[in-house]
């Protein structure tokens, strides 16, 4: 029996969840600033002790919800791509993909927010810095293997780089995901810049 899914481990995982929507509800109505034991106990509504049984300090609570918010984006890019994401078309998954870096309501923008402040972390953080590197790593193989299905069958030019154009279009979004947060850019010109490199890829 996986004690994730039934009795007191799944009991445990309910909360650490619970606890996690709270943080990204938190962000969404005053930011990461805003992110406290008796703010987030309020929120889910339990005890401020109880929050920091699960999360002894702040960077944790930022840490599971961001974990968490890439829980619910996955769920937004099978929504919108298609439950098998490798029975989908790459084009169709490689826009869900880039354009859920970019923040477009409030939940989606609290998820960002909350990324923005853990990669702030990582800055000072080695242990921090090596995850993003990993993850950065995993999702840029992922963007590449995208390009070369498309690229075996004649969507993509022979000459292109998948390697190389994976993390451009990766800067690319999440350069402009930042750009809306701060105001800089709508939510809806980011999204058609990256969706114009995407097609211009394909020509």
């Amino acid at each position: 029996m996986d004690r994730r899914t039934r009795g007191p481990g799944a009991r445990h995982e309910q909360r650490r969840q619970e606890i996690a929507d709270a943080v990204l509800a938190v962000v969404a109505d005053g930011g990461v600033q805003a992110v406290s034991l008796a703010e987030v106990a309020a929120r889910a509504g339990v005890s401020a002790g109880r929050v920091q049984h699960y999360f002894p300090a702040k960077r944790q609570l930022i840490e599971a919800a961001f974990e968490r918010g890439n829980e619910l984006s996955s769920a937004r890019i099978r929504a919108r791509a298609g439950a098998d994401l490798d029975a989908a078309p790459p084009r169709t998954v490689l826009t869900a993909v880039l354009t859920e870096l970019i923040a477009h309501d409030a939940e989606t923008e609290a998820h960002l927010r909350v990324r923005q402040s853990f990669t702030a972390l990582a800055l000072a953080d080695e242990a921090l810095a090596d995850r993003m590197r990993t993850d950065y790593a995993r999702l840029h193989g992922q963007i590449a293997d995208l390009l070369r299905r498309d690229q075996r069958d004649g969507a993509l030019p022979a000459d292109l780089d998948p390697a190389e154009t994976a993390p451009a279009l990766v800067a690319l979004a999440e350069g402009l995901a930042y750009y809306v947060l701060i105001g800089v850019t709508s939510p809806s010109a980011a999204r058609a810049r990256v969706t114009d490199a995407i097609a211009a890829l394909y020509g």
